[in-house]
């Protein structure tokens, strides 16, 4: 049975995709069968995996309003043990579509519970924003990974996403919980960074993963390759920082 791992902050620019892409990408690299879900409209996630995401046929938008079933949408092997279910920016609309629709909250929870039998690891790239389609990804996840960028308004916005975890678990998703949070673009030059997290750790009552990513120009490069950090620049500091932190997501399954 995969665990299904939503990777979700409504502030954009806090190293979601990048953490959803390699991740996902690491966990493959780690000998574990894994499918990457792209819930933002963006794309970023299925681009950054090397998959053109305006040449694919049928997109998590056309599973969502019901024209396609999951194995039409899904794009296998990408990457060894890693398949893609693609996004682009036709899911924006998929809110609008959506209204008055029974059950919408649990659309995409349908149609991936067919298919999680085969994955040790679903990874879901929520949109910036708390939406429909947030909502859709956290029903079907068992638990949210909230990365967190080392900057001074870092803890801006938590509280909010925090709040309408617990609203999901209240009324949709009982069994969701928060993964962790993981700090991203860590500067180990500025005292900012380390204040930061030391900030969140006195005043998060969440499991905090020991592994920090740091910033780094391989990782920031890697997307407009089409390339996961493990495949464009497998020795970089970003690299070994999202292998360990794969790492760590397996065991914390294991305990």
């Amino acid at each position: 049975m995969g665990r299904i791992i939503a990777i979700a902050n409504q502030k954009g620019g806090v190293g979601k995709t990048t953490t959803a892409i390699n991740l996902s990408a690491s966990l493959a690299s780690m000998g574990q069968k894994v499918l990457a879900l792209d819930m933002d409209p963006q794309g970023n996630m299925t681009s950054g995996l090397g998959v053109d995401k305006d040449g694919v046929e049928k997109t998590v938008y056309d599973l969502i309003i019901g024209n396609a079933g999951i194995e039409e949408c899904l794009c296998k092997d990408v990457i060894e043990n890693l398949d893609v279910l693609p996004s682009n920016i036709n899911l924006s609309a998929a809110e609008i579509e959506l209204i008055g629709i029974d059950n919408k909250e649990y659309l995409l929870k349908e149609e991936v519970d067919k298919i999680r039998d085969r994955y040790d690891f679903v990874i879901i790239d929520c949109p910036p924003a708390l939406s429909m389609l947030t909502i859709n990804a956290m029903t079907t996840a068992d638990s949210v990974l909230v990365p967190i960028q080392c900057e001074y308004y870092a803890l801006e916005g938590l509280s909010q996403l925090i709040h309408t975890i617990e609203l999901v678990q209240e009324r949709l998703n009982s069994g969701l919980e928060i993964e962790g949070v993981v700090f991203t673009m860590y500067d180990a030059r500025t005292n900012l960074s380390l204040q930061v997290v030391e900030n969140v750790k006195d005043n998060l009552d969440q499991t905090i993963y020991k592994t920090i990513i740091p910033r780094n120009i391989r990782l920031a490069e890697a997307p407009s390759y089409g390339m996961p950090i493990t495949l464009y620049d497998p020795k970089s500091t970003g690299a070994e920082s999202y292998m360990l932190l794969a790492e760590e997501v397996i065991h914390k399954g294991e305990e």
